[in-house]
Order: C-alpha cells, then structure tokens, then sequence
C-alpha cells in the first residue's frame, strides 16, 4: 500500500486504482459483450476502456513532452476531425485482450511520467483553450483521476446491467452479501411510486 501521507503517493495511489477497476469490468467478457452498446448513445465496456487509455497517454505524454513509445496504437487527434467518437469503440481490428494489453503499457508510461517529475512540474496541455493550457502534473494527475473515476461508474453501471456483477474493487466489493436485491428494488420503486 502506498504512503497515503504524501501527497504524490496518494495522488497516484487513486489514479492507478480507477485504472485498474476499469480493466477489472471487462473480466469474463467475451468480444460481443465487451463492445456491445449499452446506452442510447453507443457507450459500451471496452469503448470506455479505450477512451481512457488514451485520455492517460495525451496527458501523461505530449503534455510533459513525452510520447508514448508507440503512437500509432492511440487514436491521433486528427482522427476526431472525421470521427468525434473515434477513441470510444474498438475497431475491427482491435481486441479487448490486446486494448487490455494497450492499457497496461500505457499505464506504465504515465506511471513513469509521475515518478520522474515533482507534482510542480510544468506541462502543457495543447488541445485545451488558449490561456488554461498551463499546468502542473498535480492538476493533471487530479484531473485525469477524476475522469477515470467517472468513466468507472459508468462501467459500473454498464456491467451491473449487463449481468449483475456489481462492486467497488476486485478485492471488496463494498456489497452486502446475500442481499434480497428484487425486493430492494420494489421497496424503492413503491416509495418512488408515493411521488407519482
């Protein structure tokens, strides 16, 4: 367990947790059920994934003047010009296993990126509006964290509807066992109902 007294430790401590609990969502699925949309708007487990893999390399790379060792395996930004949603699926010629593998790499290169530079590094962050593209490795380890950490609910959710595994971590789950979870539901639908 990492020193959670220092700031640079926890910081990376909690970014490195909503990294792994987006890789544990995708466990057991098969290729269909991985890429398979699962809201109105096409979000789907292994797009989620994706998408955040590269939102790590953009801002643990280019940000701090490094580029991931393989580039041509992220989505370039010119891609989003014909497809704004280019890095949220996997093409036909990506796999879950080998996005999976994607991520990890990309994983240890922010890793690196933390752990060479002191949170009051200097980065700038080129796709953001003019005069807010100054930054710190602190913001952006804050900033990435809290996009991580909401792209984990939402594979939460999109798991949960998908076949019920549910929890918080692969190691606690945070989730009463043995719990009546149709009568839960009732419960809540018939107090819902009292304000219909």
């Amino acid at each position: 367990m990492a020193d959670l007294s220092d700031a640079k430790a926890a910081l990376h401590h909690y970014l490195k947790a909503a990294r792994e609990d987006l890789i544990w969502k995708l466990d057991g699925l098969s290729e269909r059920e991985a890429r398979l949309p699962r809201t109105a708007t096409g979000n789907n487990l292994l797009g989620v994934l994706k998408h955040c893999l590269n939102v790590e390399a953009g801002y643990f790379g280019p940000t701090f003047g490094r580029e991931f060792p393989a580039p041509e395996a992220l989505v370039p930004l010119q891609a989003f010009d014909e497809d704004p949603q280019a890095d949220w699926y996997a093409r036909e010629d990506e796999t879950k296993d080998g996005l999976i593998d994607l991520y990890r790499r990309v994983g240890m290169f922010a890793d690196q990126t933390i752990d060479q530079l002191p949170l009051d590094a200097p980065g700038r962050v080129p796709w953001w509006r003019p005069g807010g593209q100054d930054v710190t490795l602190q913001r952006i380890i804050i900033h990435v964290t809290s996009d991580l950490a909401r792209h984990a609910g939402h594979a939460d959710i999109m798991r949960e509807q998908h076949d019920t595994a549910i929890g918080l971590r692969r190691e606690n789950t945070n989730i009463p066992d043995d719990y009546d979870w149709p009568a839960y539901v009732t419960k809540l639908t018939k107090l819902a109902d009292r304000f219909g």
